[in-house]
Formats: structure tokens, sequence, C-alpha cells
């Protein structure tokens, strides 16, 4: 009776034996490469650290008091706010207009397809350099204007035009992801659906409401989380593009933390700036998915 009763014990104790040295190796490649680097981050965000000094020293929560106060800090925080708001709200709308528009299995579409996911394909930093080409003031546009008369447009040399090329620039080289994603929900909804809507007389706007609109919720919210996070934390493009100029107006939060921490050896706090930035993104991903469970609860009832 003892060796029949010990068999399930025996049983599962072989299962979590598995089961750890089945998920050991990801545990472990996700400690090492998260867990413990934001540990480290935390630490040295306590501390006075310029990168060089055996013994840093601890100074409490000085580096994020002085965050509040610093003008540099305050303006890379507005334009990242801008560039995360207005620009996932671009890469989204443009994203779902161009997966309705190429949401067919003709070689024009899927051509299309291609097209318009290649920018996405291409290093930050090589589009930076290659906008910058045109865009720049001795850049391609440029150079075709004064040929004709006109005068130089500031696109990168005006704080507010170079926000707007930033924007710009980033929504071009990332809608792509955002068309592939839509276009995956896309193909979610029920073809009966569609077309028992349209034997009911609705129109095109109706459709979409009434059936597509709600099959593709779930990539709405995956689309904004990814848009959010991704342009919450761009610097590379602001490196190649605009170097966080004119007069640092289009240093994004990102970009701020490594040029404190390697530029200007300030570790501390280019640490105590990325562990804000990681609540901050963490806490907004977090609210986008449940207002979004909210919205499915509330449709529900």
């Amino acid at each position: 009776m003892s060796r029949v009763g010990s068999a399930p014990a025996r049983g599962r104790r072989s299962d979590w034996l598995t089961t750890t040295v089945m998920t050991a190796p990801a545990v472990v490649v996700f400690a090492a490469m998260v867990v413990v680097p934001i540990v480290i981050s935390v630490y040295l965000s306590l501390t006075d650290w310029d990168g060089y000094s055996a013994n840093p020293h601890l100074v409490g929560l000085a580096n994020y008091a002085s965050m509040f106060t610093d003008d540099e800090v305050i303006t890379s925080a507005v334009v990242t706010l801008i560039v995360a708001v207005v620009g996932t709200l671009a890469l989204n709308l443009i994203g779902l207009g161009f997966a309705l528009l190429v949401n067919r299995s003709d070689r024009l579409s899927r051509l299309l397809r291609m097209l318009l996911f290649y920018p996405h394909v291409l290093s930050a930093l090589v589009v930076g350099f290659l906008w910058g080409a045109i865009l720049g003031t001795n850049g391609a546009v440029n150079q075709l204007v004064t040929a004709h008369g006109g005068e130089v447009l500031p696109f990168l040399s005006d704080p507010n035009w170079a926000v707007l090329a930033l924007l710009a620039v980033l929504v071009w080289a990332g809608f792509g992801v955002n068309v592939l994603l839509y276009l995956a929900g896309l193909q979610t909804v029920s073809p009966e659906l569609l077309e028992a809507a349209r034997i009911d007389g609705a129109g095109r706007w109706q459709v979409f409401r009434a059936v597509t609109a709600p099959a593709l919720r779930p990539s709405v919210t995956l689309n904004v989380v990814l848009s959010l996070v991704t342009l919450l934390k761009t610097y590379d493009l602001v490196v190649s593009l605009t170097g966080g100029g004119p007069a640092g107006r289009t240093q994004t939060v990102a970009y701020l933390i490594l040029w404190n921490s390697f530029h200007n050896s300030r570790l501390g706090a280019g640490s105590a700036q990325s562990v804000v930035l990681m609540v901050v993104t963490a806490l907004l991903a977090l609210s986008v998915v449940k207002l979004r469970q909210r919205g499915d609860l509330a449709a529900l009832r």
C-alpha cells in the first residue's frame, strides 16, 4: 500500500523536477538580463557615482529630488510626453488606415505591405542620418527650395520645426509594425459576419463600427502599448537626426539619461532618471491594459 500510495507523490516530484529543469534556463537569463540590471540601477540611483571611482557615495534620494528642479530634465520630459502621445495616436491611426487599405490578397497589396514595413527594417541611426541629409539646412529639400528662389526651411534648426520633424520621422519609420499587427487582427474578423452585415444593408462605416472595430480591440491594446513603450525610450533617432538640438529642445528623457550618464559622467543621476522612466512606462502600459479590460466588461454588461 505504501508503494502504491507513494506513486502519485513520486509523479508530482517528477513533474516538478521536469518543470524546474525546463524553465531554469529562461529564469536564469531573465534574472541576468532584467532583474540584476534593475537592482543595480536602483542602487546606483542612490549614489553619486561618476562611472570611474571605486567607492560611490550614497546620497539617498538626492538624485530623485533634483530631477524636479532641473530645467533640462523637465524640458526633456515635456518633449518625451509630446512624442509619446502624438506619436502613439499617429502610429495607430496611420497603421490602421493602411491595414484596411492593404487587407487584400492580390499582388499589389502584398507589395505595399513589404514597402510599408521596409523602413522599420532600417537601423534608427541610419534613418536619422538619411532624413538629416534630406531635411538639414544644406539637405536635399532646402537645396531644391533655394534653387527655385525660396528661403531655407528650418526643419532641424528651429525648435518647433525640429520636434515636428522628429515626430514625422519616428512615425514614418515605425508605422509598418502597426500595419502588420492590425492586419493580423483583421484576419480574425469573421467573413460570415461581414457578409451578414452587408446583406442587412450596413454601409462601410457601419460594418467597421459594429463588426470590425470590436474584433480589433486586442490589436488596438497591443499597438498602443508597444507604441508607447517604444516612443518613451526613443534616443537613437534623436542622436542621428538632431543630436538633441537645437538648444536641447529635442532631447528625450532616454537621450538625456545617456548624455548625463556617459558624457557628463553622472551615472548616479542617469540611473535615477532611468528608474523613473521605467516606472512611468510600466504604469502607462498597465493603465492602457486596465482601461481595455474595463471597456470589455462594460461592453458585456
